[in-house]
């Protein structure tokens, strides 16, 4: 089964950390027969639109929908912005989620082997954050309403539908996990800030009726934004998936990245039903573009990612074996001390690319989910 994927390699690092996962892929595609991957790139993000006025081409905004899946690398150039200040690499993410419907914002959150945490005695770390991609506060993207230069609003809107996609899809997800670290127990966590806000107190209501076709299987928990934010790094092994409004869920997934080495350990996917995008969670790091020392991980492990959404979509096992394989091949690299500077080593990000390709082809077949 052949699979056509829309690469948009973007700015900074971007180039650099797609080229490592394609590689991965490639190597991934080799080793596991099965199914078959054709990447084509096209030009998008701040730096297109510096030399060409055009941030997002509608030509390669039709080349995405017609695609199999996106990989993205990552977008953004600080001073690149439209004239009220908001960068203009939005234009790229927040299209693709709205047009596309990919109303699934999902963030897993693991600790590796060899990478170091900044909590005590928290040795294993595993969670998903799955947050609403295409309401909430986004809703207001370009738009919002100003007052003669004096008063600013942007307005949260939540839906019954957009609610009930999101929450069934969290539980959907616990589903397929192995449960809390705590105790093995599946379950999802519902943050939101139900006692001030009507929009989050009806969050709250349509996430409960959705638990309730779940009983027995997937437990129900619930957590103010503010509180959560302290239980998560004071215990995170007590959570598995945790379900929220679009802003909310944007936020913790950054600090909870800061547990298991931080962004350039973070991937991300932002899944629909029929679509999906996939990209590190991080930005375009400017600062390091070109040095050969951005962390690929994040981009590695969005491509394993891509390939279990694909396997789900499409009944390939093979797919779905080779996304398994390269997350082991992601756990042994690192444990073996393979690592890029911002988690402790000395590698480039092609030597850690290849280091990831060098234990895919040690792993048997046979160890593979």
């Amino acid at each position: 089964m052949k699979f056509n994927i829309a690469t948009l390699p973007g700015d900074g690092v971007g180039p650099e950390i797609i080229s490592e996962g394609i590689k991965v892929l490639q190597a991934a595609e080799k080793i596991v027969s099965g199914f078959s991957l054709d990447f084509q790139k096209y030009d998008a993000g701040a730096g297109h639109y510096v030399k060409t006025g055009d941030v997002f081409p509608d030509s390669t905004y039709e080349e995405c929908k017609e695609s199999d899946a996106i990989f993205l690398g990552s977008m953004g150039i600080p001073e690149v912005v439209w004239e009220d200040g908001t960068e203009v690499q939005g234009k790229v993410i927040l299209t693709l989620r709205f047009e596309l419907d990919l109303f699934a914002g999902v963030r897993p959150v693991k600790l590796f082997e060899g990478v170091k945490t900044p909590l005590e005695n928290k040795e294993n770390i595993d969670l998903v954050i799955v947050r609403e991609n295409t309401e909430g506060l986004f809703t207001s993207f370009k738009g919002g309403s100003q007052i003669v230069n004096q008063v600013v609003a942007d307005t949260m809107m939540i839906s019954r539908t957009g609610t009930e996609k999101i929450c069934d899809y969290a539980f959907k997800l616990a589903q397929k996990r192995n449960g809390r670290v705590s105790d093995g127990q599946k379950i999802v966590t519902c943050c939101d800030k139900s006692n001030v806000f009507k929009s989050l107190a009806f969050f709250r209501k349509v996430y409960t009726e959705v638990a309730d076709q779940y009983k027995g299987e997937v437990a129900t928990d619930y957590a103010y934004i503010d509180a959560l934010s302290l239980w998560l790094i004071q215990n995170p092994q007590n959570y598995d998936v945790i379900v929220s409004e679009n802003m909310f869920g944007d936020i913790l997934s950054d600090l909870v990245a800061a547990l298991v080495g931080g962004m350039g350990m973070a991937p991300s996917g932002d899944i629909g039903y029929d679509h999906a995008m996939f990209q590190p969670a991080h930005g375009s790091a400017p600062t390091i573009a070109g040095k050969g020392i951005a962390n690929p991980i994040a981009t590695i492990l969005s491509g394993s990612m891509m390939l279990d959404w694909l396997a789900d979509k499409h009944q390939n096992e093979a797919a779905r074996q080779a996304a398994s394989l390269i997350e082991k091949a992601v756990a042994r690299a690192v444990a073996s001390g393979v690592k890029t500077r911002d988690i402790g080593g000395e590698s480039s990000t092609v030597e850690l690319g290849d280091a990831i390709v060098k234990e895919m082809e040690k792993i048997p077949l046979g160890e593979l989910q």
